[in-house]
């Protein structure tokens, strides 16, 4: 009998163990999440401006969006949510108090005052969601949504050329953003007059 049948046999002999799987060893330092998140910005907002067309640009600009969303808190996540389900539903004032609520929670969360700044928006709320889009442009001033619901506002407020302004530094962000080159031909030529 090999020496090895006979141990299997024997209950006093311990088997040597099996080859574990050594569990990852976490990293001496972490790195900060803050500054991890502005690289990969950075490299998105490049890889936006040098798309070669609008179907990569709508890739990358999907993962802007995703980043922008992520938050650190569960509750404030939560919150986003529940927003985003009463929007959908035309419940707007219940979708502000969410919002406000996650704002007095995570005053740095952008994306809790660009959606708030949009709800203003929708309910015609100008001055409001001025003072929402300005917090959102303190905080990511190349945030592209935030810079095409100021040239909307300014537009509709009557202010041309500070909506073509507006639109401009959105479109030196994401060339590639809907219904904006549009709204540039148009305001250039009513501001600045056609060329001859």
């Amino acid at each position: 009998m090999p020496v090895a049948a006979a141990a299997q046999d024997d209950p006093r002999v311990i088997p040597p163990p099996k080859a574990q799987k050594k569990l990852p060893e976490a990293p001496g330092k972490l790195p900060t999440v803050p500054a991890d998140r502005i690289r990969g910005l950075d490299f998105l907002f490049g890889a936006l401006k040098a798309a070669p067309d609008e179907t990569s640009a709508r890739h990358v600009e999907a993962r802007i969006w995703a980043l922008w969303l992520q938050t650190p808190s569960d509750t404030a996540a939560l919150l986003m949510v529940r927003a985003k389900a009463a929007i959908d539903a035309q419940n707007l004032d219940v979708a502000l108090k969410l919002l406000d609520a996650v704002i007095k929670l995570r005053p740095d969360y952008i994306e809790a005052w660009n959606r708030r700044a949009t709800l203003y928006y929708l309910k015609n709320d100008y001055g409001r969601s001025l003072e929402d889009i300005h917090q959102v442009l303190i905080r990511e001033p190349r945030h592209f949504g935030a810079l095409a619901g100021l040239g909307m506002i300014m537009q509709e407020a009557g202010d041309d050329k500070r909506a073509l302004e507006a639109f401009r530094k959105a479109l030196a962000i994401d060339p590639y953003l809907e219904k904006v080159p549009e709204m540039v031909k148009q305001l250039s030529e009513k501001v600045e007059g056609r060329d001859i």
